[in-house]
């Protein structure tokens, strides 16, 4: 079946009134919680993954993917009239989106953030439609050696990426690691690391450690920060709408953004971070008036907006052609298809290709929804603004309570809950980052499986780590992503001056 026969499949599944309710209700929490400062995307799919018992696989996924992207969109609402970044990825918006909002611009900067965030939106998942089944075909020639490789590709470019510092990302995941093996082994039958606790023998949910640690740990976090800093919130004055010569200024910028963010998305040492701060430097270097980049050029919202959303829909690539995560947000999309038994990567393709081709139609279908929803709704997201800051965190907790006890009706599981969100918060507050923790916990047994597997085949020979060309080659960029920034901090050219 070739890409457009996939892809009206897709569309028979994404358009069903069902899953077209699920995609409007995740784009619209989505946008609500890019536009809340210290909510983001991780935590709100966190907090909604107890749902995954009740609701079928593709609404779900659907929603979840929802909230993804949408939360893209409502972020650039906060940086642009709060000066304040709801993720690393918007703190260039914020350079310029507020000053335009000082001198009285703030709607044109809302408008351009939220059409250039659909053209990039469009244009990535084109990309992601076209990509993935070559990436799929790949992906099927990898044997258990390859497969354990990719694992240790991932397992280092995470914690590479996400966080400051190699080091702690690395203990990060050797913390999940361990909870992943929590349990009874299933190949040797033995109880691993569950200390004569009878509930700890079936193993610790996904759902627990991610919803403390994302949603319980970031809001303990959030709240300590209360009063800190001190916010003023820009009022939208004038028109909302963009003039002829803005629409000149920010066209050749979106597609520009969406060609920068996109590749990014799609490797596994990628982020959005990357791509926003390059796509600013494109565009003051080629602005007709760089002499505005800093006191409000609206290239230097149009650009970067773009690349934003362009990297998140190209983190679905790895994300569903090889089970790679290559954000925090990705690694709990990972846990929420393990939910339904489901593995990310080439077989996923063969084995549900409807449910994997609906969700990638979906993303056409909620990019249009958002459109619809940030342009004539802006006034109704800016009051959430108001929302009191202790309600809203006493909301989040008590909702990740509630959700993680309906799974199992076990008191032990909200105890567990707690205190994952306490170590949560002292990780948070030392720089160490979750993101890490979940993917070590989520493809750690897998990793297992695919190693004894390997070994099995090689009668424990290890040399067939190293003999197979693919598995060899991961292995060889797993250890180029550790040791080259290393080498370029000891080496490069700060180092010797």
């Amino acid at each position: 079946m070739d890409v457009w026969a996939q892809l009206a499949s897709g569309f028979a599944v994404a358009l069903t009134a069902q899953n077209l309710l699920w995609a409007l209700v995740g784009v619209t929490l989505g946008t609500a919680v890019g536009v809340l400062p210290g909510v983001g995307p991780a935590v709100t799919v966190a907090l909604l993954l107890p749902i995954t018992t009740k609701v079928d696989a593709s609404g779900a996924l659907i929603m979840f993917a929802g909230i993804y992207y949408g939360a893209m969109y409502g972020g650039s609402t906060t940086s642009i009239l709060l000066n304040t970044p709801g993720e690393s990825a918007t703190i260039v918006t914020a350079m310029e989106g507020n000053q335009m909002a000082r001198r009285g611009r703030a709607g044109p900067a809302l408008a351009t953030s939220a059409i250039g965030s659909f053209v990039a939106g469009t244009l990535a998942t084109i990309g992601l439609t076209f990509l993935s089944p070559l990436v799929v075909e790949l992906g099927l020639k990898f044997g258990p050696p390859e497969y354990f490789a990719l694992m240790i590709v991932a397992f280092t470019t995470v914690s590479s990426v996400l966080g400051d510092s190699t080091l702690r990302g690395m203990a990060s995941l050797f913390l999940g690691l361990a909870i992943g093996l929590v349990g009874i082994d299933n190949q040797t039958g033995q109880a691993r690391f569950a200390f004569g606790v009878p509930q700890l023998l079936d193993g610790i949910e996904v759902v627990t450690i991610a919803v403390g640690l994302f949603a319980v740990g970031e809001t303990i976090y959030a709240a300590s920060k209360l009063g800190q800093a001190k916010e003023t919130l820009e009022t939208l004055r004038g028109s909302v709408w963009m003039k002829a010569e803005d629409w000149k200024r920010s066209w050749k910028a979106w597609i520009r953004g969406t060609f920068i963010g996109f590749p990014f998305g799609t490797i596994p040492a990628g982020g959005a971070e990357i791509p926003t701060f390059l796509s600013y430097a494109v565009e003051r270097k080629l602005s007709a008036r760089p002499e505005e980049f800093g006191k409000g050029a609206i290239e230097g919202v149009a650009g970067p907006e773009a690349a934003n959303n362009a990297s998140s829909t190209g983190a679905m690539v790895p994300l569903l052609t090889l089970g790679l995560p290559t954000s925090a947000t990705a690694a709990i999309l990972l846990s929420a298809f393990q939910q339904y038994g489901l593995q990310p990567g080439p077989l996923l393709f063969e084995a549900n290709a409807a449910l994997v081709w609906g969700l990638i139609a979906s993303f056409y279908v909620g990019n249009v929804m958002l459109l619809v929803l940030n342009l004539p709704m802006v006034g109704l997201w800016v009051k959430l603004l108001e929302i009191p800051k202790p309600q809203l965190y006493a909301g989040i907790l008590v909702f990740a309570a509630m959700g993680v006890y309906g799974m199992r009706q076990s008191p032990f599981d909200v105890f567990l809950l707690y205190a994952v969100g306490l170590g949560g918060f002292v990780m948070r507050r030392f720089g160490f980052p979750a993101a890490p923790v979940i993917v070590g916990m989520i493809l750690g047994p897998l990793a297992e499986e695919q190693m004894r597997r390997a070994l099995a085949i090689s009668q424990g020979d290890p040399r067939i780590f190293v003999t197979h060309p693919i598995s060899a080659a991961l292995l060889a960029l797993a250890v180029l992503v550790i040791v080259a920034p290393w080498a370029w901090r000891r080496f490069g050219p700060r180092a010797r001056a």
